[in-house]
């Protein structure tokens, strides 16, 4: 079936077709590099990461070109610093290298383009340019701001109306405004801030001409897919589509945001049992201290675990569900061990549920059902159905970023080689006592294995074990 996705702006399901198959180009909005990230800010690049593995899947691997910004200029990068006493480079460096490395941790793989707003101010300032040149933005008092009255569908993004995005957006009532909802597209820069030279004077970026500037650069416009979190369609998605239209004169053209994007995609919030996070809560978790405590594979399950559309709430019940899960699949790996996968095709049920709106809830049952599949195949010693169901099964933890690991490791978890030894003995032992029917034997291999806080899991090919999470 073909690829459908939801678009935030036509607020529907639609086939998914690219302006050129041939170089189809997907942005979503990167990091801002001023500390580690929270695990709410992990689900876009998961979710994202997702989507395209299939379209490389599905178009090729050269014909996809994924840009995922970093945002290095921004007030709390500049705070950060100053309470450090400590270059805004050295910041942007540590907090970047944490983010990549938490990213490789949740197997994301890297995206083709990682363009820093610094880079790009040469392209920030003329495309500011551009749009005062088409009479949507203007200068007052060492500022350039959008003037909102001048694209006539603003607002259409996020369905809002001008009061509610006005309400919305906390904006700043400034006397260079002409209206109190226009935008900074170009501000001065303090005396202790970075700045870039200007037609407008020395200064820096507003956030939202940053991500319009760069896609227009890196990928060049329309593109087919903009992605993010709900958090970012107002104002900053709002802003970008104003933006990237009205720099080339389309601000009347009632059809203009289809010159900009082809189609928006966005995540839903997560929350922390039950609750929003929040720093006075005290209940924000780091991602960069969850992976050094939880293996990456288990966060990434979780946070697919729901649609990316709905909401998904963090909580220990949800990592250990997430955990048993890829036991079991991991558990059906280990026990085909000794059957050659065929094939590296997902199966049609698994393809036609994540080509429906990256529906992962729905593809991973198809995970379930074939390592149902493997262990009722294995039990009868039909090894075409293992072999054809493990390459299914491996193919389509591929597409969903799991299933990565070998399985005996997985399952045995960071153990010593003392422990190893010693559980791999004891299940000698344990397996002899059982064949022998000295039950008090087996009962008390059983309860030092407890002691170990060992998971054994016996199948028809033996027992596997795993040290409890």
């Amino acid at each position: 079936m073909p690829l459908t996705i939801h678009d935030t702006l036509h607020r529907e399901k639609r086939v998914f077709t690219p302006r050129d198959p041939d170089r189809v180009t997907l942005y979503v909005c990167g990091p801002t590099v001023y500390d580690y990230a929270h695990i709410g800010n992990a689900r876009p690049p998961v979710v994202f990461d997702v989507l395209v593995r299939l379209l490389r899947r599905e178009y090729g691997a050269d014909k996809v070109v994924y840009a995922r910004n970093v945002t290095d200029v921004d007030d709390k990068i500049n705070a950060k610093a100053a309470k450090e006493g400590t270059p805004i480079g050295e910041v942007t460096s540590r907090y970047e290298a944490a983010y990549l490395d938490d990213m490789r941790r949740l197997n994301v793989s890297p995206p083709d383009i990682a363009p820093h707003v610094t880079d790009h101010m040469e392209a920030i300032v003329a495309q500011i340019g551009a749009i005062m040149d088409h009479g949507c933005a203007y200068a007052a008092e060492g500022h350039v701001l959008f003037d909102v009255s001048s694209y006539e569908t603003y607002g259409r993004l996020s369905g809002r109306n001008l009061d509610d995005m006005i309400m919305g957006a906390r904006v700043e009532v400034a006397p260079y405004k002409k209206n109190p909802h226009d935008f900074v597209l170009w501000k001065p820069s303090k005396a202790d801030e970075p700045s870039w030279p200007s037609p407008w004077g020395e200064g820096r970026p507003g956030w939202h001409i940053e991500c319009s500037a760069m896609i227009e650069e890196t990928l060049g416009l329309p593109i087919d897919i903009h992605g993010g979190g709900i958090d970012l369609v107002f104002p900053h998605h709002e802003n970008e589509i104003a933006q990237g239209v009205c720099a080339h004169g389309h601000a009347h053209s009632p059809e203009a945001h289809a010159e900009y994007s082809r189609y928006w995609m966005h995540n839903g919030f997560l929350t922390v049992d039950a609750e929003k996070m929040s720093k006075s809560i005290g209940n924000v978790l780091l991602l960069h201290d969850l992976v050094q405590a939880i293996p990456g594979e288990v966060v990434r399950w979780a946070l697919l675990s729901a649609h990316y559309r709905q909401p998904l709430d963090w909580n220990q019940a949800l990592l250990d569900q997430s955990r048993k899960a890829l036991d079991r699949l991991y558990g059906a790996l280990h026990r085909a061990a000794a059957v050659e996968a065929n094939g590296d095709a997902p199966s049609e049920d698994f393809l036609k549920a994540i080509e429906d709106d990256i529906n992962t809830p729905g593809a991973m049952a198809t995970l379930f059902a074939l390592s149902s599949e493997i262990e009722r195949a294995m039990t009868a010693g039909d090894h075409g159905v293992v072999a054809r169901a493990k390459g299914e099964l491996i193919a389509a933890g591929a597409l969903l970023g799991v299933l990565q690991s070998d399985p005996a490791e997985w399952l045995e978890g960071d153990v010593s080689d003392a422990l190893r030894v010693e559980v791999e003995a004891l299940l000698e032992q344990r397996a002899a006592a059982r064949a022998g029917k000295d039950w008090p034997e087996a009962d008390r291999i059983r309860d030092r294995l407890n002691a170990l806080n060992v998971v054994v899991m016996d199948g028809p090919q033996g027992a596997t074990w795993r040290v409890k999470g």
